[in-house]
């Protein structure tokens, strides 16, 4: 094969295009089965409290409805270790939205009039909802979501501030945020013959089986699980919740009959997980040259009383910039609220948004260019573990994009550029979003009596085009064009494979394919004959503790301001990367243009409302809850540089789902700052923030 027709880098288009755009794409909830039940799920309706009386008799009359399952008759869990799953064990309600109840019905429509005939009565109790720096519950978790330390030191960041020419010293917020995937959460699940098949909208089909086999006392092989696509998860889908388990617990109900369960935009406020809101205090100091002497950075943030969750929101301050002193600490607050869980980038997103508007504070207190302050701080090796780094490109990223977007041409003075009524400015932040790559995945490569390569792994697409990259890498490590690869993905019936989260799908299933077809070559040689097979996966690579290993970034934003009612307008947005081997050129751009969107989004309109009087969410739709569309993005630019990085992997990938929002929100805060010469420190910046800018 020549190199101008490799399969990793080619732009091919996404082999399960035509099945999607035709319709014949099947998700979770669409799984044809003969004759299904469906389920409605029970929400409490107080923010603690207690389930007292739950009378279902008016309900059970309605014709059509199959059975009523709560706290009462539920069947007892053999793992109640997870309180966030272990649902209608106990009348205990933790958090408004919590499931109490089902109705399982003929038809979606019975389920709904059943439902509306129930009559439950909850005790409330004392509730708290409402993050502070000062809560008096406040700790210290363990550790934080990727087992990273909770709080670190280096140096002394004291001593490194008070010999600093200029400080920054400030307050960030951001908002609690939700994933609104376009599909929702949803389970299909039958029990037959002491085993159970679930169709369900997840990131990790082997994760779930996991779950929900510990949960009902089965052996793993007794469940059978299945995700062929996915409509979109952005973290949300990468953990097991309540509502499959509800699912479950509903077929149990009706044995030998399926049942589906779809949750309604309202319920996956509550119970698909969400971005913790978090206050963040940022203290920077550097000496009269820009060089910084300090980096300090503490985050607060909510989790719910019931079960854990830790966002890292401080960790990229401990490797983004060179300085001798560095601290960072997170603290929770156990709170009255759902459970917190993954959203796109969780930690890197809220973290660099706060770190990098207080590097472009620091760069106007010193009249310092912003991108000429990140080039001063670029740190030859990593600052938190001293490795070398197996790549770091971010100043390339940032002359790059300085150079496409024109930025020479800026005049650094705020609101120095005025169109009309609006207000005119520019903003620019770096990036950062570590490699992650999780071992034990296996892959499966069968040749075929047609020639073809049949290539098995438990891998799932959540719309990201892992159908179509995953193929490209098992061409590349067959040394065959793509058209002789046939991929299986999204069951459990496939080889194990870890979830896809932290953009480490296609470096980890990457590995495990480079691995097995090593070892299809090693047992079959360069002409196998039908029927060759192996199962093998990665082997362990030496570079993984002798470097450090990030993909980097520079975020360039241009806003307008309406300067007589706040609005702001984003005409155009770039963002340079730098993140090793691009496999696809199409579905790369794609996501890192759907982060950039998801940062716009951050920054200017996403924000759950809590009602703080009955802990309840005033925003749970799509209507009240705004995330951006067509209307609210301009001209969006996604590149990346030529990244050769041989330590990461065979493929020399670092991952690209998350990286394209990491600070992208700071961009167009920065801009908004350099339009208005107001800087709004709490997201999303709303136009009541900016009113009195003109």
């Amino acid at each position: 094969m020549s190199v101008a027709t490799r399969p990793l880098g080619a732009d091919i288009g996404r082999i399960d295009g035509p099945r999607k755009v035709t319709g014949t794409a099947t998700y979770a909830y669409e799984h044809p089965l003969t004759d299904p039940a469906y389920v409605v799920a029970l929400l409490s309706t107080v923010a603690r409290g207690q389930v007292l009386r739950i009378d279902a008799r008016e309900a059970q009359k309605l014709p059509g409805v199959l059975a009523v399952v709560t706290h009462e008759n539920a069947p007892a869990l053999a793992d109640t270790d997870d309180a966030e799953l272990a649902i209608l064990q106990a009348p205990d309600v933790h958090f408004r939205g919590q499931i109490i109840g089902a109705i399982v019905a003929e038809s979606l429509e019975i389920g709904q009039g059943a439902a509306a005939l129930m009559r439950v009565e909850e005790r409330a109790a004392e509730h708290d909802v409402r993050l502070r720096a000062d809560h008096p519950e406040l700790y210290a978790p363990e550790q934080v979501n990727g087992g990273g330390q909770t709080d670190t030191s280096q140096g002394d960041v004291e001593a490194g501030l008070r010999a600093a020419a200029a400080t920054v010293d400030v307050m960030y917020a951001t908002a609690h945020q939700h994933q609104g995937a376009m599909e929702p959460h949803t389970t299909v699940a039958l029990w037959r013959d002491a085993r159970l098949t679930v169709y369900e909208s997840t990131q990790s089909v082997h994760g779930v089986r996991k779950k929900l086999s510990g949960l009902f006392g089965l052996r793993p092989e007794q469940v059978d699980v299945s995700a062929p696509f996915v409509g979109g998860g952005f973290g949300s889908k990468g953990l097991l919740h309540a509502h499959a388990v509800l699912a479950v617990m509903a077929a149990q109900a009706v044995p030998g009959r399926p049942v589906k369960l779809a949750l309604t935009r309202r319920q996956m406020f509550t119970i698909g997980g969400h971005r913790t809101p978090t206050i963040q205090r940022l203290r920077l100091g550097a000496d009269a040259d820009g060089r910084l002497l300090a980096v300090s950075q503490d985050a607060w943030e909510h989790t719910s009383k019931i079960k854990e969750f830790a966002e890292q929101t401080s960790t990229a301050a401990r490797m983004m910039y060179a300085a001798p002193n560095i601290a960072t600490t997170h603290r929770l607050a156990p709170l009255d609220v759902p459970v917190p869980s993954w959203m796109r980038a969780p930690g890197e997103a809220p973290g660099m948004y706060a770190l990098e508007c207080a590097m472009d504070e620091l760069a106007g207190t010193l009249g310092i260019d912003p991108i000429e302050l990140r080039i001063r701080n670029d740190p030859e090796t990593d600052p938190e573990t001293g490795r070398p780094w197996s790549s770091r490109n971010l100043v390339a990223c940032l002359r790059e994009g300085a150079e496409r977007f024109g930025w020479a041409e800026r005049d650094p003075a705020p609101r120095s550029g005025r169109n009309g009524r609006w207000l005119v400015g520019t903003g620019v932040a770096g990036s950062t979003y570590p490699r992650y790559e999780v071992s034990g995945s296996q892959a499966q490569i069968e040749f075929g009596a047609d020639g073809r390569y049949a290539v098995r792994i438990g891998a799932m697409d959540v719309g990201t085009g892992t159908w179509t990259s995953l193929t490209q890498v098992a061409a590349e490590a067959l040394d065959v064009p793509v058209e002789r690869v046939a991929l299986e993905i999204g069951d459990t019936s496939l080889p194990f494979s870890h979830v896809p989260g932290g953009s480490a799908g296609i470096s980890s299933w990457g590995s495990a394919l480079y691995g097995a077809a090593r070892a299809f070559r090693d047992q079959h040689g360069e002409d196998p004959s039908a029927g060759a097979s192996v199962t093998a996966g990665a082997a362990d690579n030496p570079a993984a503790d002798a470097y450090s290993m990030h993909a980097f970034g520079a975020h360039f934003a241009e806003v307008r301001v309406d300067a007589d009612t706040g609005e702001v307008r984003v005409p155009r947005m770039l963002g340079v990367f730098a993140v090793g081997r691009v496999v696809n050129p199409r579905t790369a751009r794609s996501q890192l243009i759907g982060g950039m969107t998801f940062g716009l989004s951050m920054a200017l309109h996403e924000e759950v409302v809590m009602d703080e009087r009955l802990g309840a969410i005033v925003t749970a739709n799509l209507a009240d809850y705004h995330v951006a569309s067509n209307a609210d993005v301009g001209d969006l630019e996604a590149a990346w540089i030529d990244e050769l990085d041989p330590h990461v992997n065979p493929m020399g990938t670092k991952g690209i789902g998350e990286i394209g929002i990491v600070g992208s929100a700071a961009a167009i805060a920065n801009a908004v700052f350099h339009a208005t010469g107001l800087r709004v420190r709490d997201l999303p910046i709303t136009p009541d923030k900016l009113l009195g800018a003109g």
